[in-house]
């Protein structure tokens, strides 16, 4: 299964969050949700958690190692 992402960086905030999460879709959406309510105040809601997972991106390959 391909890892995937969200960054707190695509999206505008007063603290200028740059927190990164990485790992299986359903890890990113439970760790995004409870750091969204527990940092920046959002509700955890069925709504606002598929907005989340709306978000998430496909993790970019790391350049090979030399």
């Amino acid at each position: 299964m391909s890892r995937k992402m969200m960054d707190c960086r695509d999206f505008p905030s007063e603290s200028k969050c740059t927190l990164t999460i990485a790992g299986e879709e359903d890890e990113v959406v439970r760790a995004a949700v409870l750091h969204a309510v527990d940092v920046h105040g959002h509700r955890d809601t069925p709504e606002f958690r598929k907005e989340i997972r709306k978000s998430i991106k496909p993790e970019p390959q790391p350049a090979a190692r030399r």
